[in-house]
């Protein structure tokens, strides 16, 4: 790569003048803007050296790749004349600069908390969606399964009882994952959790008399706001008591006050105020739900994807939890939130498989195929990010068909009753008598993000893509007459890639690469991959070969194997703003290293304690070189278990 031409390119296409400050990670530049609609987007797409852009909180960020970004970086600094400045500087110009957004950030907030409790969430949505299957009337006959059947009410009301337990005791999981972003301890967050939704409390028609001060018993089963609120004043208070109560008494006293004052504060004040607002915001969807009807659902259809973009959906778990529970408490419809994501999702996926039959590219081909594959399960990044986005017309193609889709479900009446896979297996979380309809708004959304895609594509862009077959044979031809080049016989042969197994660099859960709450990563603009979210804080090396970068910050680490791979490892989300506060870096660039050799230590309290998210993403950046990159772990693994196979 040539760094002092990237960094020209990169300049020429934000504009040097609209440039106001400019830092980076181990992937990408984040610059900050005058104004974003002056960068020329078509030259950065069509640059082979940019792996994609993304804007967000503030910044218009760059993918480079590591190893090569902090050059083309410092070349970028040399040809400006900008000072240097770290990321956690960076946020704070963006945030001067005027776009510090506080709707963004309690969406950031909401995902930081709702996205590590998801799979608890779908598990019990799946299985309501199951005890649905078995005792809804009219589905298989006049009678249900379980009136058919008799001998099937045992399963059925275990079956109950475990889709029951995620959502009764939901204010448990939010206290953990809260106490977690808000830096509180994790087990005193579940305490408050529980204090919250002891069988022992009355209900509201039951009180403590507290001085003669009349206190409800109130349950907060089902309850979001209220824990929310409640585990952020426990975070407040724990914080204060470290810093004034000698270390002699700490350990005791500390977790005494913190959770006896929040108890108290809760039942008293912060409980009944924020039960009011999660009634009147529950209230207030169905009121729109009902008002606009299915025109509404149209509309929301048909922004869907682009709310996607923004990372906005993240919040929206917390949205309908609400809904379930009024949906489960006799006062509203249920969930049309999952169903307009399930369209969007299939609509995405549709278009993707149109540029699959479009597109002569034959990387782009293997891209559309898995992407689109992921879209119809639920996933959408990769096929936002690596495939439509990049043409564009795709992507405004699938909004249509979501737009349409979304219409006709609200028409029907088509909710979901439970969580789950938002996409074609989305018919488990739908009302039993509604399936058919929800399959048959699928296949529109399916059928008209399509046929338009193709259409066009076919008719209006057809230039496009026999522009790419034509460049893709020139680059084989090219690559043919430089195999036929004999090389010098004293000149050693290049490493080639050949197949091997990447081992896990630590110990911990794996995660998929798609779920990563990072579109650099889930997008596989990097490389294809895995992640794994961390329970140790060691990182060792992967592989037998010589590490290529060591970030000062000790936050990545870039490694090239004996046989070829190039292995990015990048210990958590946005962690180099901790400017290596936490992180303990033990080997240098060029220094060569066997697998389970240590590369550097991590704190994971520290990152927790910074807001951010520990899980850690291991890339293969040369993923073009290779025909499979496929993850072959699942659930926990051992620093040193086989994770992925590249072949």
């Amino acid at each position: 790569m040539d760094y002092g031409k990237v960094a020209s390119d990169v300049i020429a296409a934000v504009g040097k003048d609209n440039l106001v400050a400019a830092a980076h990670c181990a992937t990408r530049l984040r610059l900050v803007l005058k104004d974003d609609t002056k960068v020329d987007q078509k030259a950065l797409d069509e640059n082979p050296d940019v792996k994609g852009t993304f804007k967000i909180d503030g910044q218009y960020q760059v993918i480079i790749g590591a190893g090569d970004v902090n050059f083309v970086y410092d070349e970028l600094i040399k040809k400006t004349g900008l000072s240097e400045v770290s990321t956690d500087d960076l946020k704070q110009i963006a945030n001067n600069n005027g776009r510090f957004n506080p709707i963004m950030a309690l969406i950031k907030l909401l995902s930081d908390i709702f996205v590590p409790i998801i799979p608890a969430l779908v598990a019990g949505g799946l299985l309501m969606a199951l005890r649905n299957f078995l005792t809804s009337p009219d589905l298989f006959g006049p009678k249900s399964l379980e009136e058919m059947y008799p001998a099937i009410e045992g399963i059925s009301a275990m079956i109950q009882l475990m889709s029951a337990a995620p959502f009764m005791f939901l204010p448990i999981l939010v206290g953990i994952s809260a106490a977690k972003r808000f830096g509180a301890n994790q087990f005193l967050g579940a305490a408050i959790g529980m204090i919250m939704t002891t069988p022992d409390l009355g209900g509201a028609s039951e009180y403590w008399n507290v001085f003669g001060y009349h206190v409800a018993q109130t349950n907060y089963a089902y309850q979001v706001i209220p824990v929310l609120a409640a585990v952020w004043l426990l975070s407040v208070l724990e914080k204060f008591f470290h810093k004034r109560l000698p270390s002699s008494v700490d350990f005791t006293f500390t977790p005494l006050l913190s959770v006896m004052i929040t108890g108290f504060v809760t039942f008293t004040v912060i409980g009944p105020v924020m039960l009011m607002l999660s009634n009147a915001i529950t209230d207030g969807i169905v009121w729109l739900y009902n008002t606009t009807g299915f025109i509404g659902m149209g509309i929301f259809g048909g922004t869907y994807s682009l709310i996607v973009m923004t990372g906005l959906h993240q919040s929206f778990p917390a949205i309908e939890t609400q809904l379930l529970s009024a949906w489960r408490e006799g006062i509203g419809y249920g969930d049309f939130v999952f169903v307009v994501a399930s369209m969007a999702n299939v609509a995405q996926g549709a278009a993707t498989f149109a540029i699959w039959f479009l597109t002569k590219n034959s990387k782009t081909k293997g891209l559309a195929s898995s992407a689109g594959v992921s879209a119809l399960l639920g996933i959408t990044e990769p096929a936002l990010f690596g495939v439509n986005l990049k043409y564009r017309f795709p992507f405004f193609c699938a909004l249509i068909g979501s737009g349409v889709a979304a219409a006709v479900a609200g028409l029907l009446k088509v909710v979901a009753v439970s969580l789950g896979s938002a996409g074609f297996l989305g018919f488990l979380s739908i009302n039993a008598t509604s399936i058919p309809f929800y399959i048959l708004c699928e296949l529109i959304s399916f059928a008209i993000a399509f046929a338009l895609t193709y259409i066009y594509g076919k008719t209006r862009e057809a230039g496009l893509f026999e522009a790419e077959a034509v460049a893709e044979q020139a680059a084989q031809e090219s690559a043919k007459q430089a195999e036929t080049t004999t090389a010098a016989p004293s000149q050693a042969p290049t490493t080639q890639a050949v197949a091997e197994t990447i081992v896990s660099p630590l110990a911990g859960e794996t995660v998929a690469l798609a779920s990563v709450n990072d579109p650099v990563f889930s997008s596989g603009a990097m490389g294809q991959g895995i992640a794994v979210k961390p329970s140790g804080d060691t990182v060792y090396s992967p592989v037998d070969g010589t590490v290529q970068i060591a970030f000062e910050t000790g936050h990545a680490y870039g490694l090239k194997s004996d046989d070829g791979a190039e292995v990015l490892i990048h210990i958590g989300i946005d962690t180099v703003s901790m400017e290596g506060k936490g992180f303990t870096k033990k080997v240098s660039a060029n220094q060569k290293v066997k697998k389970g050799d240590v590369l550097g230590t991590f704190d994971r309290k520290a990152i927790a304690d910074a807001g951010l998210d520990d899980t850690t993403m291991i890339i293969i950046t040369n993923t073009a070189d290779y025909s499979e990159v496929t993850p072959v772990a699942d659930g926990s693994v051992r620093e040193g278990d086989n994770l992925l196979d590249v072949k």
